[in-house]
């Protein structure tokens, strides 16, 4: 009979489960949200940064086809376009500061235009600076700081714009019978380029910075030219506020008076012909860098600043915590990763700084408040943040989710849009009754935070007061109801799916990695629906005892690692189904290190019921040959032996397990084994037989059977 040496200890920690092979595992799935770039290890990548005030995704590449934006959209079938990219502050000074810093805006304290950055941040790092530091020529050309002199550390030579006149008192829109060149943007490109030529040897860090469309709309009359104003559709009710950046303007109505239809169309066809103009030059740009041969080197980030309303719940330019004031568009092309790729998954701008420092191979600073990118670029569909979080003023806040954007003003005013039935999100559902419930969990989840919406198994990097550590964020691969713990209702639900094929591995030669394209290709070819999708924990097409195993592995775990490590004991309702598992466990055992330690760890699972009664087993397995295992539990304390006899009353063999401590005796490493063999030593006939459970006072007989 096999017995337990340590079976008096019936508690264990979630340390106790951490095997060798099995971390290994763990490491796979998590390097697996790291970048892949060591084939690029021997060279330093250049980077080009591009940044366009006030431009929203109105561009040829992100659907609209009535746009005029060849460039941009040739960019875009280089890399990888973000399809939901989010500011954190939906103005220029703020949003840029946040980008630049990786720093949200609840930590650097800005919130206008006003402040000026190193007089608030004398001591943070930003972007370029960091990328000097690590013996990169930076370069800043156009508006890509607010207040140039403010970010002096920051570049290698001064910062250059072009000599700029305020417009006030001139018209909102104006087709001009000029050049390019003659206005500032046209100046911003062709410096730029000649700066190319200039720092061409690398490796360097070139911002680029262009200032439409802004307003005012004042471009080449050859860009108004490619729009009518029939092209736009004009939306009602326009009203400004009296503080509104637009009453600098001669043709501005007065606050709180209506745009007319015909202003509010000129205007749009103004705003898309400034894009085109600012995406002729970004062209010039981008075709210096082809004609000095840096593409093939050379990282290129483009984005805007912040999105802007045109017309959207009846306002004209960004302050607000609208979809249209918050969506940025955001290409990034590396080298050698994915090409005219689009991916859903949220992200924010302060996630440049990161993403720039892990595809350059830099270290990444730990104060940083984005996440890199990389990961997403070179698997588009990977699950990603599950919400991005942006603010206004200093008391409101808003979290965009996959679905909803959910909104707290200072005011106490609260907004709930569902995009997934309002595109356009026009509809403020938040008094709705039903809502009641979702409007408090995105409450909830918004004061939770930015940390708490990180992708599965992203490694954060944190600062203590010993150092820098690294730790897993959000819920972990093998916590399958996503609870924060790894316990009995993850295996049970595990157990539950067994069986179920999602025919993945089949479908497709990598692993399907997006819960949205699981559930579509499942739709698409007949294959079955996991209610949990991480129950097919390795992916591989099949839920199994691989993939209980796997979890039982990693029982006890937290997705806090910082909790202290905690006691799981299981109840005594589930040991039958632990003892189903092993048993399972064992029949299916090709003796890999993955199946013993997942044995090891059920068992050790079971080792910590305690019983309400002492209960004698049916055997298993029944019928058996040659031997067998007699399951049993233990109330309490007890000398315990099992005899085996004959129909006939006839003892047959004793097995004597001595002095066992309170606990569950069901796995095959501590139920009593019988080798079917009698007290001579003599294997037995088939035929029916009793065995007999002593253990102190309590006595219980069951039945078995022998088939040779």
């Amino acid at each position: 009979m096999s017995t337990n040496p340590n079976s008096s200890q019936r508690l264990f920690t979630r340390r106790d489960f951490l095997s060798t092979s099995l971390k290994a595992g763990a490491a796979a799935l998590t390097t697996g949200l790291l970048p892949n770039l060591n084939a690029h290890a021997a060279r330093r990548y250049n980077v080009l940064f591009i940044m366009v005030d006030d431009l929203r995704p109105l561009l040829g590449c992100y659907g609209h086809s009535e746009m005029h934006t060849p460039h941009i959209d040739a960019l875009a079938r280089r890399g990888t376009l973000f399809n939901r990219a989010y500011c954190q502050f939906p103005v220029c000074n703020p949003s840029r500061v946040s980008l630049l810093t990786g720093l949200r805006p609840e930590t650097t304290g800005f919130v206008h235009n006003r402040q000026i950055f190193r007089e608030a941040l004398s001591d943070v790092v930003t972007l370029p600076q960091h990328f000097k530091a690590h013996g990169y020529h930076t370069r800043a050309i156009g508006k890509v700081t607010h207040g140039p002199s403010a970010y002096r550390y920051s570049w290698s030579i001064p910062d250059w714009a072009p000599r700029y006149r305020a417009p006030n008192g001139k018209p909102l829109w104006q087709a001009l019978d000029v050049g390019d060149d003659e206005l500032r943007d046209g100046q911003v490109a062709k410096h730029a380029s000649e700066v190319l030529a200039e720092i061409r040897e690398g490796p360097f860090f070139l911002a680029v910075g262009f200032y439409k469309p802004h307003l005012p709309y004042h471009v080449p009359r050859k860009y108004f030219d490619l729009y009518e104003t029939q092209t736009f559709e004009a939306r009602p009710d326009i009203r400004l506020p009296a503080a509104h950046e637009m009453h600098i303007y001669s043709d501005t109505p007065a606050a709180g008076e209506p745009f007319t239809e015909e202003q509010t169309l000129a205007l749009m066809r103004g705003y898309a012909a400034a894009t085109s103009y600012v995406d002729t030059q970004v062209g010039r740009v981008l075709h210096q860098l082809d004609a000095l041969g840096l593409t093939d080197n050379t990282i290129t980030v483009f984005c805007g600043d912040h999105g802007y309303h045109l017309g959207e719940h009846g306002a004209w330019g960004k302050h607000t915590l609208f979809e249209s004031a918050l969506r940025s568009p955001l290409i990034v092309s590396i080298p050698g990763h994915s090409q005219d790729t689009k991916t859903e998954a949220i992200v924010e701008l302060v996630d440049i700084f990161p993403t720039l420092s892990d595809a350059c191979e830099l270290p990444l600073r730990p104060e940083i408040e984005g996440i890199s990118m990389v990961p997403v670029i070179e698997n588009p569909t990977r699950p990603w943040k599950t919400a991005a979080f942006s603010q206004y003023g200093q008391k409101s806040f808003s979290i965009r989710t996959e679905r909803y954007r959910y909104t707290e003003w200072g005011n106490g005013q609260t907004e709930l849009y569902n995009y997934e039935t309002d595109s356009d999100g026009t509809e403020n559902l938040v008094h709705l009754p039903e809502n009641a419930a979702l409007a408090a969990h995105l409450s909830e989840r918004r004061r939770a935070g930015w940390q708490e919406a990180l992708p599965v198994g992203y490694l954060l990097r944190q600062t203590s007061g010993t150092g820098n550590t690294l730790r897993l964020r959000q819920t972990l691969p093998w916590d399958i109801n996503n609870d924060g713990v790894v316990d009995i209702r993850d295996l049970l639900i595990v157990s539950n799916n067994f069986g179920v094929k999602t025919g993945l591995w089949k479908a497709y030669p990598r692993r399907v990695s997006n819960l949205k394209e699981l559930l579509i290709t499942q739709e698409s070819t007949g294959m079955e629906k996991l209610e949990h999708p991480k129950a097919d924990v390795n992916q591989d097409g099949t839920v199994d005892v691989i993939d209980l195993l796997i979890v039982a592995s990693h029982f006890g775990e937290s997705s806090n690692p910082g909790a202290p490590p905690s006691t799981m004991s299981l109840q005594p309702e589930h040991a039958a189904c632990v003892a189903t598992w092993l048993s399972d466990a064992h029949a299916a055992n090709d003796g890999s290190a993955l199946f013993r330690e997942g044995i090891a760890a059920l068992e050790q699972l079971l080792a910590t019921v305690t019983p309400p009664k002492t209960t004698l087993l049916p055997n298993y397995p029944n019928p058996f040959n040659p031997e067998t295992w007699i399951p049993y539990d233990l109330a309490e304390n007890a000398e315990v032996s099992i005899h085996i006899w004959t129909l006939k009353g006839e003892s047959v063999r004793r097995l004597s397990a001595g002095f066992q401590t309170a606990g569950t005796y069901r796995s095959r490493a501590q139920a009593a084994h019988w080798d079917g063999r009698n007290a001579a030593g003599e294997l037995v006939a088939s035929g029916i037989y009793f065995y007999t459970l002593h253990a102190g006072n309590v006595k219980a007989t069951r039945q078995m059977v022998i088939l040779k």
